[in-house]
This record gives C-alpha cells, structure tokens and sequence, in this order.
C-alpha cells in the first residue's frame, strides 16, 4: 500500500512538472514577447546621437555592462525573485497591488466597502484580533484623506503609462524589425519603404484583434522560441569569431568607466539603454494567466540566458567592426547569408510582442472600468474557454489610428525610444512604490526592509527615469501628454462616479415612504418581474421613485439589483448572489447584490435573468424554512411583515448548487449550467441578444407537492408568483442620469462634471450595453445629479 501511495505522489510530481514547463512554454508567446524583441533597437537607440564608439572599445563595453546589470537586477532580481510574490489570490499587474493594499488598510476612494462585503471570503481582511500589524505607515495613510487621492492618482498614473505603452511598443518593435530593409537598399529607397510597410502591418494587427488571442496565437510561442534560439546562436557566433574576450565587459568596473569618459553624453544614453528592460512588467502583470513556477523558470533558464548571448554577441561584433551612429542596427552583426530569414523571423517576433502588449491594455482597461475608474467601453470575451482574452472595439481602432501617426510623425526609432521608455520607467517605479507598502501592510515586514527595496530599486530606476525626462523635446513629450490626458479623465469619471454614489445614498427613500404614497396615487402592479439597477445595497433609489410618482405602476415581482465591483480579481460564483426581502412577503419585492471581481467575466442577460430567478426561488425556500426567532413572530406575521418595521431585511447568501433538487425544483433541459468566470457564449453585439434569447428558453420550473403547513402554503403561493411573473416577461429599469455641478462651486469642478465628465458620458457606452441588457426590454429612467 505504502508502495501504492509512493508511486501515485510520485506520477502526481510528474504530472505537476509537466503542466509547469507546458506553461513556461506558453509563457514565451504571451509575456516575453516585448522582452526578448529588444535587441532589435536598443544599441541602435543608445549610440542614436548622445556617444559614439572609440577604437578602445570603452563605449560599447560599458553600455553592454549596463545592459547586463540593468537585465539581472530588475527582471530577475526585482521581478521574477520579490515582486511576483505580491499577487492578489494569483492574479498580478497595478491594480492587483492596489487592491491588495485597500483590503489591508482603509485607503480604497471606491464604494465597494460595505456591510454587504462580509459574506465574501476572498474579500475578508487578513488582520489579527489584538491588530497587531497596525504600524505607524497604516496609520498614516488610513488618517490623511490626502493619502488615499494620491495613492489613487498614483494607481492612475501607472495603468495611463501601462496604456501608453501599449501604444508604443508596437511602432517601436515593427519599426526596428521592418528596417533591417536598410541593408538592401539605398537610403532613400529605404525612407519611403519602411514607414509605409510599417504602416500595413500594424492595420493588419490590429484588424486581426477582433478574432483573439486564441485563433491567431497559437504559433506564438514557437516563433519566440525561434527567435530566442536565433539570437542565442547568432550570439555566440559573434563572441566565438570575433571577440572572445567581451566576457570582461561584465565587470560593473566598466560601468564606472563608461562614465568617466563620456560624463553627461553617458547619461544621457541611459534612454536608450533602459529599452533592454521593456515589457518586464509583462511578466508581474500577465501572472493571472501562468503560474509563478511558470515565469521564473522560463525567464531564468531560457529568456535571461538568450538575451544576455545576444547583447553580447553584438558588443562583439561592434568592438572590431566601428560602424558609424547611423549605421548601427541588430542587422549588421547578422552574417549577410542569414539576413533575410532573420528579418523575417524578426518581424513575426515584433508582431508577436506587440500583440502581447495590446491584449494587456484591454485587460487593464476593463479593470479600470469594472472599479468605476474608466469611462464605459464594449467588452467582448473572445474565448468561451479562456478568461482574460477580450477585446474592446473602440480602444482597438483608436489605438491603431495613433500607432500610425506616431510611426509618420516620429520616423526614427530615437524619438520612439525615448517616449517608450519613459513610460516604461514610469509604470516601474509605480510598481516599486506599491510593492513597498505591501511587504509592510500585507507581508507585515518592518519599514527597514521596505525602505531598502525602496530605495535600491527606486534609485536605479529614477537614474533611467531622469535620462528619459530630460529628452522632452526628442519623444518623451508623448508619453507625459498622454499620461496626462488618461490621468485627468480617469480622475474625472472616478470622481463624478463617486458624487453621484454619494448623492444616490443621500437622496434614496424609504420603503415605508413609497407604500404610505400606494393609496393616494393609486399604485398598480403589472404582470412581470421588473429589474431595477442600482448603486445603493440598501433603500428605494430616487430615480425609481420618481418613476412611481410619475407613471404610479411597477411590476408583480421587483428586484432592486445592485452589480458591484469589489477589489478582488474573482468572486467565486457560490459567493456572487446576496439576496434578501425589502418589505414584507406580500410585496414580492426582493434585493439582489451581485459582486465582480475585476477580472470577472460578466453573464448575458439570457443566463442572467435564469440565474437570478432560480436563486430567488432559492432563497424563497430558505427563507420560509428556516427557524423562527423571537422577532419574526407567526407565520401569519411572517407573511404580512407586520413584525418588520424597517422594511430592510438581512441579507442571505444561498447557494445554487446542490440546493434546488432537495428543494423541489427542475430546471428546463434548454438551462445550461456554466461557471461565471467562463464558459458562456459570447455575445457580439445586443442585436445578437435578441435575435437568439426566445421566451422558451432557460426557463425554471417549480415542481411544489401539496401540504397542510401554513408556511408551505405562503411559499407555494410566492414561487407560483414568481413563475407566473417570470412567464409574463421581465423588465430592465436603468437609470439615464445628467450630471451638473452644485452652485457656488470651483470653477475646477464645474469644468470637470458640465463638460469633462458629461462630454464622456455623451460619448461612452450606456448602462444597457455594459450590463448586457436588450434595448427591447430596457426602460431609461431620466434623472439629475446635483453634486
């Protein structure tokens, strides 16, 4: 038997292993993809116009010193070793740490910390009782409300330059890839060529996104592997032929000399030699889709190893072959045999991290969006099988109109360079700063070791930060002006979003209110369940309100639903549905609060609707089954809410699964049962929803045996309701708000809510689209924000 178990632990290790290197394989094509296509531009860009090369080589020596330590210590040691560890429940990326902050200490600005909160495990604080983990930093920040909106802007700041970057790696890395056509043809053959071939395949990129990931990358990974393999060889055949001895370069004593001799023009160079690190945050921020074990060992035993050889092997070649500034490209230490296969393995490789680099800022968008910090966008999930692969059509083309005016506008990859690493080294030392308050807030390490890492790290990047800043006028105006303009209206969306949270719970009414109101306007309910979508987990919103006064109806059945976005990348769907009663059972009048991770793959409205209903049977059966306590008092009571003078009710999170059969309930053959987080079809557009949804299907059905109990008799009659109601049709009551700043407020606010944020309102997509709602059973309730 002891045999038995062995052998089994031992295939179970074998099988682990396995599933690892599968993904450190699969790994090559979706996070390294930026990395390892570096080589293409980084000697090109550091020896642009700041330093040239000398007969003693010190130059190139010192720059490939710098390019080796810079790899080691900040993809390898900060990265793949420190800042991996900081994942939130394995997902990685800027707003991972920011979540993973805000569940240790009060600083998160969204309204997603509520009561409603404590039923969900994932979301749960990791505190001892006694708290003894409250160091002066926590307390800090937990104090200054100044703290919390510059932490925030500071999250901002990093996701806007995330963006940025998305816009610059693919100019940068098909530019490089597509001029090696320099060396076949004259030069000025060679202007009018590259920018127009430049152009076409970055419109036929981004024109392919719309198919995903899935269907196009599935060669992703063997043509990075390839191209690993290309410069590795081609590495050590320029060591082997032509300097042996570049080794010694190695040495941080060539560092020292490299600024010795060219002082400013040295520094200045930094810009370039920082593109050697471009696309290491990929690795953090794609940890969702791989596996830590994964990353590590395919940087460290494949991705660090090649691209070292290959920097190495092109020192070498420079150090006996002196090219002039101009003529120094990844091409020339290429043997004139291979040329043409290595541009077009190239070239793939640059599309390939390109696309890794695109399909990164969807995902970082739809974050932003799913905690309230983004103006609305269509998402479409294109992969039923996969989550994480979507695809955003408006960011798509807008991303792709300003490649191509970057690739016209610039023209040469210096000016590229230095607006892509700024915005590299931006998003760095973002994700330094964040990392330095986790290991004090969540690994509860003391300020000491916090303050090393801080100042280590930090310091390396600032150096590479201040030699991009300072070139303003040669690129980096870009990355600043774009920063800028996704700061500020992220800030505005964000800021007017949480006013008009704030105004809703202000202004929202009583239940008690709307019932004393029933006999004077001579309130009627129709057939059907009607969906009111709100931000409030508790009262009666003011639109709705206003709906009833003004048009005194509403349906058999009404659920106030609440979508909420809650700083964990997933909420396991047992935990998704909070459901309750708001008045008495005779109201048929429920709330639902459903929570979404931001990396949560939202239902259509078909699954949606069957879902909500089958718990709501759920929790009608749990709710008259359950004990009476000393409040509740008979049945009777029960029934007519006469003992619950609030009309809020507690909260009950009853799971779906394995419930509904003891339960008595049969579900329609056409339901299909699927996880939340994939596995639903994908809907393209709203028309789709209704041409396919048909009142036949996913439907549930009750089956209720006759009984002599009174409280089996009130719940028959409540879930024959809720059928008939569901068979008449159900309705999706939105609110179509209009923002407008108090008076005698700054004229900053004014600007801000009259124009920034209702121009986006105007321009984004409606509630309908983002919450999967078809137009034929929509209903817009007309409502101004005063905030």
């Amino acid at each position: 038997m002891d045999l038995e178990n062995g052998k089994y632990w031992q295939d179970s290790k074998k099988d682990s292993w396995r599933t690892t290197l599968l993904l450190a394989y699969q790994s090559l094509g979706v996070v390294y993809g930026d990395l390892s296509i570096s080589p293409l531009y980084v000697y090109k860009s550091t020896f642009a116009e700041d330093i040239h090369h000398s007969e003693t080589n010190e130059e190139i020596f010192g720059v490939l010193s710098f390019v080796f330590w810079t790899l080691t210590l900040v993809p390898l040691f900060k990265y793949v070793f420190i800042v991996l560890r900081a994942d939130d429940n394995g997902e990685g990326g800027t707003f991972a740490l920011y979540s993973l902050i805000c569940r240790h200490a009060k600083v998160s600005l969204l309204p997603n910390r509520q009561v409603a909160d404590e039923f969900l495990s994932t979301y749960k604080l990791d505190q001892s009782p006694d708290r003894k983990y409250d160091s002066k930093v926590k307390m800090l920040l937990e104090k200054y409300k100044f703290l919390h909106t510059a932490l925030l802007i500071l999250v901002l700041l990093g996701t806007c330059m995330v963006i940025g970057d998305g816009l610059l790696t693919p100019v940068i890395s098909v530019f490089s890839a597509v001029s090696g056509l320099e060396l076949s043809m004259s030069k000025d053959h060679h202007q009018y060529a590259v920018i127009p071939i430049t152009c076409f395949i970055l419109v036929c990129l981004f024109a392919l996104q719309h198919y995903g990931t899935h269907r196009v990358g599935f060669f992703f990974a063997p043509i990075m592997l390839l191209w690993l393999i290309c410069i590795s060889a081609l590495g050590l055949y320029n060591i082997i032929y032509w300097n042996p001895h570049v080794y010694e370069a190695l040495s941080p004593y060539y560092m020292l000399k490299f600024f010795k001799k060219t002082k400013k023009q040295g520094w200045m160079s930094l810009g370039g030699i920082l593109l050697c690190i471009t696309g290491s945050e990929a690795m953090f921020a794609d940890l969702g889709h791989f596996s830590y074990a994964a990353i590590q060992i395919a940087f460290t035993f494949l991705v660090y190893p090649a691209l070292i050889l290959g920097y190495m092997g092109q020192a070498a070649y420079l150090s006996k072959n002196h090219q002039n500034a101009d003529q120094i490209s990844y091409y020339v230490s290429v043997p004139e045999s291979l040329r043409w296969p290595v541009l077009a393995i190239a070239i793939l490789a640059s599309v390939v991290g390109s696309q890794a680099i695109i399909s990164g800022t969807f995902s970082i968008i739809n974050q932003s969006q799913s905690l309230g910090c983004f103006p609305r966008v269509k998402v479409v999930h294109t992969s039923d099988k996969i989550h994480g692969q979507i695809y955003i059509p408006e960011i798509n083309w807008i991303l792709m109109i300003l490649c191509i005016a970057v690739t016209i506008g610039f023209r040469d990859i210096k000016h590229m360079g230095n607006a892509s690493g700024l915005a590299v080294m931006a998003v760095m030392l973002v994700t330094t700063c964040l990392t330095s308050l986790v290991i004090i807030l969540c690994w509860h390490k003391p300020p000491f070791i916090a303050l090393v890492f801080l100042f280590f790290f930090g310091s390396i990047e600032l150096l590479y930060f201040s030699t991009s800043l300072v070139k303003f006028r040669e690129g980096a105006w870009l990355s600043i002006l774009l920063a800028l303009f996704l700061v500020t209206m992220m800030f505005v969306w964000h800021y007017t979003t949480i006013k008009k949270y704030e105004y809703d719970l202000h202004n929202k009414v009583s239940l008690e209110w709307l019932l004393a109101l029933g006999p004077t306007l001579g309130i009627c309910r129709v057939p059907g369940i009607g969906l009111v979508f709100t931000d409030l987990t508790s009262g009666i919103p003011a639109n709705f309100s206003r709906f009833v006064t003004n048009l005194p109806a509403f349906h058999r059945v009404l659920v106030f639903v609440c979508v909420k976005f809650v700083p964990v990348p997933f909420v396991p769907p047992a935990e998704r549905y909070l459901l309750g009663r708001v008045g008495p059972a005779s109201l048929r009048s429920y709330r639902c609060i459903v929570r979404y991770g931001y990396r949560d793959v939202h239902q259509d409205v078909d699954s949606f609707e069957s879902d909500l209903v089958q718990r709501l049977a759920d929790f009608i059966r749990y709710d008259w089954s359950r004990p009476l306590t000393s409040t509740d008092g008979g049945n009777e009571d029960r029934a007519s809410g006469s003992d619950r003078s609030s009309g809020e009710h507690r909260l009950a999170m009853v799971e779906n699964t394995g419930f509904t059969r003891s339960s008595g309930f049969e579900v329609n053959e056409n339901m299909q049962q699927a996880s939340v987080s994939f596995g639903f079809q994908t809907v393209e557009s709203i028309g789709d929803i209704v041409e396919t949804s048909t009142p036949n299907e996913r439907r549930v059905r009750f089956v209720i045996e006759d009984t002599e109990n009174p409280n089996d008799v009130h719940m028959r009659q409540e879930l024959e309701d809720l059928l008939a109601a569901q068979e008449s049709g159900t309705a999706f009551i939105l609110g179509h708000s209009h923002v407008k700043a108090k008076q005698g407020s700054s004229v900053l606010k004014i600007l801000a809510v009259n124009f920034g944020y209702n121009f986006l309102r105007r321009n984004c997509r409606g509630p309908d689209v983002v919450l999967k709602v078809p137009p034929a059973s929509s209903l817009e309730v007309g409502m101004v924000y005063v905030v």
